[in-house]
């Protein structure tokens, strides 16, 4: 095997890369036409729901609970079996999906209340979050059959169309929000069928390479196959093992609905800011290594396996720093540059950069969880992630309590105290079993992103007045932003090339 893991990676962040701009800019859009209050906190919280269901399922957390087995069949080398297989978990997973919505659909008061029990004495306000709910819930269907078809292309190597498919829900809130919500009474409901249309988009962009591949289901039902069971035995613990900040995020947006208004627009922006480079290297990061680190546990490889795992965990060090470093000190600029328009002010700037630096201390973490979960899920061992994510979401509510002084930061701030616990268990018990071993150099390659990432800050801290941005235009706002960044990237990449670190520190061959 040569750079492929690298070359993959690079690939997926790419067009990761392109979703989240596109997302940036729905997001600003959103902050521009509808600002922050009673309606646009009802959409959050009912996009939630499919948002949340989007993350688990296209962004990974199937992938856990598919790849595994079907890498099995792979390895047999019987397509007619591996085509069946896949049919059968099609039609499955099809059925089982549309009962949920249907489900979901008619108990959608009910998820509102325990979503956003605060909503209760805003009538208005619950009534709109429910039927904006009830719209985006069929989202349910075409998300996880999208995230079922990117699984096969991505266990076939073919990362593009999955890692891009992301952008076409960007695409659609854009054009609702530019183009039918003026037409509407409540123009709010446009993003609501703006996440409808998004997935039916999503699916019918898979067709074309299934069918390449000669991997395009044929809906068939069979609840006693071997693989069907053990892909929806696994299905909840792998869900659930890879996605305990997402559960934490919905905490936090339960407990906000009791706090001042705004509370849950201000951790809505501040988390889509962190979920920009989560995405581009955590989900990157996670959608590649899965499938290789499956296929060598298959081929019985456990160096490669542990060498692998080397490489992203070095990956994630080398970007996940200097990521958190920018996102603390460029809150507030980030922030007034993307959302400061009309209806979204500099209070609602100053108060989401509270939550935007608490969640980011917990980035790295968060990415690392990408990266580490995948050790286990690969070996098909789903219980000791589902364990450590219950000790880290217990710990995380324990925390919100400790930190409801801090209001909605404190939330933030719980949840990423909460990743951060998660993650250095899951390394632990890596390194514990042997499953993980470090390869040499770690000791010099930790100080020298460490020395990078503290000339960074200090690069930053005195170059950037949190308080310059406030009377800027928005021309100036977006060119002295992005000074800084680039300055930072910089004198993080100067100090990275004085220590010695050469490019093929980063990508070395994981087969070593």
């Amino acid at each position: 095997m040569s750079r492929q893991l690298f070359k993959s990676t690079v690939t997926v962040s790419s067009m990761t890369f392109v979703s989240r701009i596109l997302g940036l800019v729905r997001d600003m859009l959103i902050a521009r036409i509808f600002g922050v209050d009673l309606a646009t906190d009802a959409f959050f919280v009912a996009f939630k729901i499919p948002n949340f269901l989007r993350r688990l399922f296209a962004e990974g957390a199937f992938a856990h609970a598919f790849v595994p087995v079907l890498s099995a069949y792979q390895a047999q080398g019987n397509k007619a079996a591996l085509k069946q297989f896949v049919d059968k978990t099609a039609g499955t997973l099809a059925l089982l999906l549309m009962l949920m919505t249907l489900a979901g659909t008619v108990a959608a008061p009910v998820l509102i209340w325990l979503l956003a029990p605060g909503f209760a004495w805003q009538g208005t306000q619950h009534d709109l979050a429910v039927l904006m709910l009830q719209i985006t819930l069929p989202y349910l269907v075409f998300i996880a059959l999208v995230a079922f078809a990117g699984s096969i292309l991505n266990a076939h190597g073919k990362f593009v169309v999955p890692a891009i498919t992301p952008a076409f829900l960007n695409i659609c809130m854009i054009v609702a929000a530019l183009w039918l919500a003026p037409l509407m009474a409540q123009p709010v409901m446009a993003l609501a069928w703006g996440v409808f249309a998004a997935g039916i988009v999503q699916l019918l962009f898979q067709i074309p390479p299934l069918m390449r591949l000669e991997l395009m289901p044929r809906l068939r039902l069979d609840f006693h196959d071997a693989g069907v069971k053990r892909v929806i035995n696994q299905l909840l613990p792998a869900i659930f093992s890879v996605s305990v900040t997402q559960i934490n995020l919905l905490l936090d947006t339960l407990i906000a609905s009791f706090l001042a208004v705004g509370s849950v627009s201000w951790l809505y922006y501040s988390d889509r800011l962190v979920e920009f480079p989560l995405g581009i290297l955590g989900l990157a990061l996670g959608t590649v290594i899965l499938p290789n680190l499956a296929k060598y546990h298959a081929a019985e490889d456990p160096v490669t396996f542990s060498n692998s795992l080397d490489w992203g965990l070095r990956l994630v060090l080398l970007a996940g720093l200097p990521a958190t470093i920018g996102l603390i000190v460029l809150a507030e600029p980030m922030l007034s540059t993307l959302f400061q328009y009309h209806e979204f002010t500099v209070e609602d700037v100053h108060f989401a950069a509270q939550s935007l630096r608490a969640y980011a201390i917990g980035l790295p973490a968060y990415i690392l969880i990408k990266v580490l979960v995948p050790g286990f899920t690969a070996r098909q061992d789903l219980k000791t992630p589902v364990r450590y994510g219950s000790y880290a979401m217990l710990a995380s509510l324990a925390l919100n309590v400790l930190a409801l002084p801090l209001a909605h930061a404190g939330l933030a701030l719980a949840t990423s105290l909460g990743a951060c616990f998660n993650a250095m268990l899951l390394l632990n018990k890596l390194m514990q079993d042997q499953v993980f071993n470090p390869a040499k150099g770690w000791r010099l390659f930790f100080m020298r992103v460490t020395l990078a990432s503290l000339t960074m800050s200090l690069s930053l801290y005195y170059l950037v007045d949190a308080q310059w941005w406030v009377a800027w235009s928005s021309g100036e706002r977006i060119i002295n932003l992005l000074k800084w960044i680039l300055v930072g990237i910089v004198a993080y990449a100067m100090t990275l090339v004085l220590t010695g670190l050469r490019l093929r520190d980063v990508t070395f061959t994981p087969d070593r």
